[in-house]
């Protein structure tokens, strides 16, 4: 206690002039008078009376003792949330502060200042209000203190991603325009398009192609593109025509869309309702013919014997009018002497319909004839018996029947009216072929004969069809038969000595009467070993005088080709071989080691095969060709170890030496040492 007492007697003395400032300050307020006091306020400051005294307080906004200070009170030390409220910034101001929004915020007051002590708050600024905001094209999403612009349907921002902002962005929306649309490949667009948002173009395919069921519709998309247009359009091709029973496929055909292939019905069937033909379809299938062939039945009726020894038929209405050939056969016995025999078969061909024929007959001779049709036709026999007239009773009256003997010769049956009696005949003889519009054979000449049944012989050309006409003359009654006869086609080959020249042309020799006309068919076939799906494929016929025709192929290069040549007159065709090359220059790349390479170019030698040599084909040095391309495809492998050559795909050995390749080669072969690159690609 007495430490504590102590000490408590030395602090007046230390505090004693504290003590008196304060002791004046103090008492300096109280001694003077009441308006003294309020005299000494600071200027901030105002006079207040309390609790019966008068003291200067500070205005407010303002902090100190009333008198000797009053300093500013900063009301945002305490942050702008905390005094103005969110979405806010403070203000502080000499004895007070206010209160402003932040962008995109506004004062409920709807002042640009506020106090929050009257109620007012910031609130969000609905910017989309204001129409246009995002500029053409744009839509204009509100946020809380701001707004985001994005592209409307059918536009697509521009110079910058999205969302964005007008003000402070370079993204504007442009109106979405998917340009020209995709081309289909043989197909073409149906009808106008525009090519904005959603617009649709049609497709089909252009004549001579088709498509399946795909889509034929293409769409501009929001991406500002064309969907990928899904049609495939395909050549049409109908192939080869169909079979049509016991009928041949005649002409040329194609099997492009309208393409016709005629057929006739083969020998002894015929085709009642017309021609037969079948039409190549836009869809790729020939729509095949209702019609058929038939057999065809002769029916023959009606026969008769007129002028002792001839004969004469008919054969049914229905039957279409050809040429066709009759078996007559005849057997007859002799009245006098008895048991002489006559037993003759003879052949007529004639297209008409009541068709007759005089036989040699004996005289005095009772004859059985019967009548029928050589194969392939058929009928029933038509028989009938009769007696000839005996010598005395027999008047000739200058009637002849021609028959075909052979297939130039003509059999003449004359009936003279003196035995050994010389009577002369005209021939006419016109021939035409069916497949060259200007030809005609035509000659005449006189016969004179005393032979009761003489043949004649005509020097015909093969594959006609002749019409001859033979005149009794010095008759008093003009007498003229007319009989039709065709040649068949030359046995002898009539194309000799064919030659390939400039690598695609054909030259040969006709054996052919000179300026004559002649049709060449031609059927050519292209394949490629090493392109398994290349095929190609030609028909066509040209017509020539010349006896040494010339005739030049567009072949495609790379390619072997089957050539057949058929001279229409001449029965067999000639077929050869050729084989196109490959344009260009040789060129082989050769590799002998890891960094030693050399190039050896050779020009095309005219057809001949070349031998490109160099370091390339050292006995010493195994080497292995590992591809070969031409044409973008491969052609062959060949490896060669020790100067032997194998093909790489069978190990057969092909030839020792330098390494070959076919002449006007284009492209590069690479040989490397095994060891080091076994299977270097080749490279163009």
């Amino acid at each position: 206690m007495s430490r504590g007492l102590r000490g408590a007697g030395h602090q007046p003395r230390r505090l004693l002039p504290l003590l008196l400032l304060l002791g004046l300050a103090s008492g300096g307020s109280r001694a003077p008078g009441a308006d003294d006091v309020c005299a000494t306020c600071h200027e901030h400051a105002t006079c207040q009376q309390r609790e019966g005294m008068k003291m200067c307080v500070c205005k407010y906004g303002f902090v100190g003792n009333g008198r000797t200070y009053c300093i500013d009170k900063n009301e945002c030390q305490f942050g702008a949330t905390v005094v103005c409220g969110n979405h806010t910034s403070c203000h502080n101001t000499l004895g007070g502060f206010y209160c402003v929004c932040l962008e995109g915020y506004r004062a409920t007051n709807n002042n640009k200042t506020f106090i929050p002590n009257d109620g007012s708050f910031c609130t969000d600024v609905d910017e989309c209000e204001v129409s246009g905001l995002c500029k053409q094209g744009g839509r204009c999403v509100n946020t809380y203190g701001s707004f985001e612009c994005y592209c409307m349907d059918g536009y697509l921002p521009k110079n910058g991603p999205e969302p964005f902002h007008p003000t402070r962005d370079a993204t504007s929306c442009t109106e979405i325009d998917c340009g020209t649309p995709p081309e289909v490949p043989d197909g073409f667009i149906v009808g106008n398009y525009t090519s904005r948002l959603g617009s649709q173009v049609r497709y089909a395919c252009k004549e001579g192609f088709f498509s399946g069921p795909e889509d034929t519709v293409s769409s501009c998309t929001a991406l500002g593109t064309w969907e990928s247009p899904k049609l495939n359009c395909q050549e049409i091709k109908c192939g080869h025509p169909p079979q049509v029973q016991h009928a041949l496929l005649v002409g040329n055909h194609s099997s492009s869309p309208g393409s016709v292939a005629h057929y006739v019905c083969q020998e002894g069937f015929e085709s009642p309702g017309g021609k037969i033909t079948s039409v190549c379809t836009e869809k790729g299938t020939w729509r095949e013919s209702t019609l058929t062939c038939t057999e065809i039945i002769t029916e023959i009726s009606d026969v008769s014997v007129f002028n002792n020894t001839c004969v004469r038929w008919q054969i049914n209405p229905g039957s279409i009018v050809s040429k066709i050939v009759y078996v007559i056969y005849m057997k007859g016995q002799r009245l006098h002497p008895v048991g002489s025999v006559h037993e003759e078969t003879v052949n007529v061909t004639t297209d008409s319909r009541t068709p007759e024929v005089c036989l040699d007959l004996y005289q005095g001779t009772n004859y059985t004839v019967s009548v029928s049709t050589a194969p392939p036709s058929r009928s029933g026999p038509a028989i009938i018996g009769f007696q000839t007239a005996e010598d005395d009773l027999l008047e000739d009256d200058g009637i002849f029947n021609i028959s075909v003997f052979s297939e130039a010769c003509l059999k003449l049956k004359r009936h003279p009216r003196k035995l050994g009696s010389e009577q002369m005949y005209q021939f006419k003889v016109l021939g035409q072929r069916w497949y060259l519009n200007n030809f005609y054979h035509a000659t005449s000449f006189n016969f004179t004969t005393r032979e009761q049944a003489p043949v004649v012989c005509l020097d015909l050309y093969p594959a006609t069809d002749y019409t001859v006409n033979v005149t009794l003359l010095g008759s008093s009654e003009q007498h003229s038969v007319q009989i039709m006869m065709t040649t068949a086609p030359a046995v002898k080959q009539i194309i000799g000595n064919i030659s390939i020249f400039n690598e695609t042309c054909l030259r040969w020799r006709s054996t052919k009467t000179a300026d004559i006309e002649e049709m060449y068919s031609f059927h050519i076939q292209g394949q490629r070993w090493y392109q398994k799906e290349f095929a190609q494929e030609m028909i066509f016929n040209i017509t020539a005088r010349s006896q040494a025709p010339e005739m030049c192929l567009d072949l495609c290069p790379g390619t072997n080709y089957s050539v057949s040549v058929h001279a229409l007159s001449s029965q067999l065709p000639v077929v050869l071989s050729l084989t196109t090359q490959i344009t260009g220059e040789k060129m082989l790349l050769c590799s002998l080691g890891s960094s030693e390479r050399f190039v050896i170019h050779a020009a095309a030698d005219g057809g001949r095969r070349a031998g490109l040599h160099g370091r390339c084909d050292c006995s010493r040095i195994p080497l292995l060709l590992s591809r070969v391309i031409a044409d973008g495809r491969y052609v062959w492998g060949m490896q060669c170890c020790w100067g032997r050559c194998y093909d790489s795909f069978s190990g057969a050995c092909l030839h020792r030496g330098p390494v070959w390749l076919p002449s006007r080669w284009s492209g590069s072969a690479t040989f490397s040492i095994p060891s080091l690159a076994p299977f270097l690609d080749s490279r163009w």
